[in-house]
């Protein structure tokens, strides 16, 4: 069905194109928070156990958004593994220790990534895309992120 929404179809491919490498990294972020939750071992092992839980509930949430919103503007969202490795920015790690303060470091230069690509594409979709939408919707991702950064960063002993 045709949308109607004054948005020509090469603004929607362009922030289509945007968000998908955010599933991407949104993705990629929940299944290392994922490994986390699973794996961290230490004196700390229960509150970390649960404060990683909390965020890839966190991070779950945001990546039906992130599909939703692809979806809403009339395109498919990625959903292969395949392709959110090959769209991401963040990379896979094999770390050999389990400790938190190494999951939470990472973690952290994780979603400092994400912001700063969300922030960089908050103007473009407003000024380029004309997509004033999509313009706020990735601003309160970018907020959210802050927050669990700042969660993240609280944890960190040196």
């Amino acid at each position: 069905m045709k949308i109607v929404t004054r948005m020509v179809e090469i603004n929607r491919q362009g922030v289509a194109k945007v968000l998908a490498k955010n599933l991407a990294d949104e993705t990629v972020l929940y299944i290392k928070t994922k490994k986390a939750h699973w794996h961290v071992e230490g004196d700390d092992f229960y509150d970390k156990h649960k404060f990683f839980e909390f965020q890839f509930k966190q991070l779950d949430e945001i990546m039906d958004s992130v599909a939703e919103r692809i979806r809403s503007i009339g395109h498919y969202a990625p959903a292969t593994l395949k392709s959110y490795l090959n769209l991401s920015h963040l990379t896979e790690s094999e770390s050999e220790r389990n400790d938190s303060q190494g999951f939470i470091k990472e973690l952290l230069a994780d979603h400092e990534r994400i912001i700063m690509d969300l922030r960089g594409h908050i103007k473009s979709f407003t000024d380029d895309f004309h997509d004033a939408g999509s313009s706020d919707f990735i601003t309160s991702l970018m907020i959210t992120h802050e927050k669990m950064a700042w969660f993240l960063r609280s944890h960190l002993t040196k």
